[in-house]
């Protein structure tokens, strides 16, 4: 046990998972070059990293719902894996409304080790027959708890009540980038209280990622999700050769930062990125509004002659969590006519 700055936890007993190609895809609009994807799981697969995630962001199959698909499909994704790691399990996202089953059985079948599944606590209870399929078709099973903080940490005991004992883990989900290290360590604590293999997926709108994985840590969380230089939707993720680092500084360099950090410069020398509005990744983590809203949010600006902060206030005002694009386009229209009114 560590108590370097203040932190409470021991090195040995956590680990972590890396995202890059997985999270990271949305930062290139799902498009990975082939040969990026080979180097790049050949360097993680020669540090101690055990867990790496592939494949669309939004999870295998994801363009059934019209959204673009992956440039790589999944048969070559599981290739490439299967070719590069060799002492690295590598697993993919699924969520149950898009993400088939029978196509979960095929990936395990080809090597596949882990799932992660996402989905809004309030959810849960709906896809709990999904949830327990899974745990007899893959190795490793991981509920997502997708907007976690959308849900009062009190409630989510009895939203997991019915969710087997089968599963590997539970993970802590701040989607929005606006946990506060206080409420993930609230949130985790919780969350053990039903399972206790927890992990924490952060995202960086307020600059807190990787203070909330410690946090976390600290809360008894065993694993933190990390992308290499922090590559990820919207405002990016905690950052894995950061949290390595943090980790070393405990006195136990478990993950070879140094390696880690040579491969996020890797990352970012050759990823194109989509470019970030940084006032919108600040005003939604603090708001509490998902990245993946913000372009409706500039449209209905325009349309409504609007700006972005009152429209999110004001549909996060008029919602009880989990805004979502009905909530947003009414705001939108409530708010111009009290402009107009005014």
């Amino acid at each position: 046990m560590s108590a370097v700055h203040g932190l409470q936890f021991n090195p040995q007993e956590v680990e972590l998972l890396d995202a890059t190609l997985r999270d990271g895809s949305y930062a290139v609009d799902f498009q990975l070059d082939e040969n990026f994807v080979i180097e790049l799981l050949g360097r993680l697969n020669e540090t101690p990293i055990s867990m790496v995630e592939i494949g669309h962001g939004l999870g295998f199959e994801a363009e059934r719902t019209g959204i673009k698909p992956s440039n790589i499909d999944l048969g070559r994704w599981c290739e490439i894996a299967q070719s590069e790691l060799s002492a690295t399990s590598w697993g993919m996202f699924a969520q149950p409304q898009f993400s088939r089953l029978s196509t979960l059985a095929r990936l395990s079948d080809e090597g596949m080790s882990f799932i992660r599944i996402g989905m809004e606590p309030e959810r849960v209870p709906e896809y709990v027959n999904y949830i327990e399929t899974a745990t007899g078709t893959c190795g490793a099973v991981y509920l997502n708890l997708m907007k976690t903080s959308d849900t009062p940490a009190e409630e989510l005991p009895g939203l997991l009540a019915d969710v087997t004992s089968e599963i590997a883990g539970l993970y802590v989900v701040d989607s929005y980038g606006s946990m506060l290290p206080s409420d993930v360590y609230r949130y985790v604590t919780v969350a053990r209280e039903s399972f206790p293999v927890v992990g924490f997926h952060g995202h960086d709108n307020l600059g807190l990622a990787n203070a909330n994985s410690l946090a976390a840590f600290e809360a008894g969380a065993r694993i933190a999700d990390g992308t290499l230089d922090g590559i990820g939707r919207g405002a990016g993720n905690a950052e894995t050769e950061s949290l390595a680092g943090i980790i070393s500084s405990l006195g136990e360099d478990k993950f070879d930062y140094k390696a880690l950090a040579k491969h996020a410069d890797f990352c970012r020398t050759n990823l194109k990125l989509l470019p970030e509005d940084r006032n919108m990744q600040v005003l939604g983590g603090v708001i509490g509004i998902h990245s993946g809203f913000f372009p409706l949010v500039e449209q209905l600006c325009d349309e409504f002659a609007v700006d972005p902060a009152s429209l999110m206030e004001a549909a996060v005002n008029q919602t009880a969590g989990n805004t979502n694009q009905d909530d947003i386009r009414a705001a939108a229209r409530d708010l111009s006519r009290k402009i107009a009114a005014a």
